[in-house]
């Protein structure tokens, strides 16, 4: 017995499990993450860049700079700048401009990418798919121009049948009859150009939906509308809102095309039908021509507004996105 038990094998010792990566990938690796930061780095630069051309106007106007709704820099007959400085109304007039964009924008850019994802035919899905992603390469210019001659026209009539049977709601009245290059025309504009961004970032959801919980619908009776009802939109809503929020941060910063099709005022103005107001961006292009000075200094303090409202949409689509997630939804 003893024998037996001297002579049983001994167990080889254990190897260490590594996950050491190729070469190739350390490289890829360390390629990525050099990029990733390079764009962080340069994002950086430009946020401290306009905060500190910026810094004065804030010291000077304070507050009021928020709230305030005059941009006035006078010369008096001994010299002397007297400057007032607010981009309260433009403020407004940003946020007012892209929840039209949105509220316009998003439902027509989900139906699409619904549309291209389950219903179009297949022999018509990759010359569309082509065409809503050269949507979003073309230039605002065009957009602005095309706004201009073509769109603005109709968008007027609407705003007037808009005016006629809805303005018991405020958002719809307006002090005057004057529709022309209202808030409304250029959100329509701007709903134009974000819907390719929406449009593809939700397909590419929409596209990702577990097969088998599509096949489980099915197989359960569902109509392919059930299916997309309770299934595809609960698995894509998280990419929906990162969509719409891309969307929102064009919006936020588009410039040509709002100018092009928008009457600028500076005053508060509440009413999308009615044609005065403006945006951030636009006010921006518009001053910078013969700004000088404290106006050159403001005009980048503006920018800085603009640049930390588009940072915390997007934080705050991240949020939705990750919380999202953890729910299940």
């Amino acid at each position: 017995m003893s024998a037996t038990i001297s002579q049983r094998p001994v167990p080889p010792a254990a190897r260490e499990i590594t996950t050491k990566p190729r070469t190739s990938d350390r490289i890829f690796r360390g390629v990525v993450t050099g990029f990733g930061m390079a764009s962080l780095a340069i994002l950086t630069l430009i946020g401290l860049f306009l905060a500190l051309r910026g810094f004065q106007t804030f010291k000077h106007e304070g507050l009021h700079f928020l709230t305030g709704v005059k941009w006035e820099s006078v010369t008096s007959d001994s010299g002397k700048v007297t400057t007032d400085f607010g981009v309260g109304a433009m403020l407004i007039g940003t946020v007012l401009i892209a929840c039209v964009a949105l509220v316009v924008g998003v439902p027509l850019s989900v139906l699409s990418a619904l549309y291209l994802s389950f219903y179009v035919p297949e022999r018509l899905k990759k010359l569309l798919v082509s065409v809503v992603d050269l949507m979003a390469a073309f230039p605002s210019i065009l957009y602005g121009l095309w706004g201009f001659f073509i769109l603005m026209p109709m968008v007027e009539y609407w705003a007037k049948l808009l005016y006629k049977y809805l303005r018991w709601i405020p958002i719809f009245d307006a002090p005057q009859p004057f529709f022309e290059r209202s808030p409304f025309v250029a959100g329509i504009v701007l709903a134009i150009m974000i819907i390719p961004i929406v449009t593809s970032v939700s397909r590419e959801i929409f596209a990702q939906t577990p097969l088998d919980r599509v096949q489980a619908a099915y197989a359960l009776g569902a109509t392919r509308w059930a299916m997309i009802k309770t299934v595809v939109l609960p698995f894509g809503s998280s990419g929906i809102v990162g969509g719409a929020m891309l969307g929102l941060g064009r919006a936020f910063g588009e410039t040509v095309a709002v100018f092009s099709v928008l009457n600028i005022v500076f005053k508060v103005n509440f009413h999308i039908l009615y044609g005065t107001g403006g945006n951030i961006a636009s006010m921006i292009i518009l001053k910078w021509g013969e700004a000088t000075g404290d106006e050159t200094k403001a005009l980048l303090a503006a920018g800085f507004i603009l640049f930390v409202l588009t940072l915390l949409v997007n934080m705050l689509a991240n949020f939705i996105v990750r919380r999202t997630l953890k729910s299940g939804k």
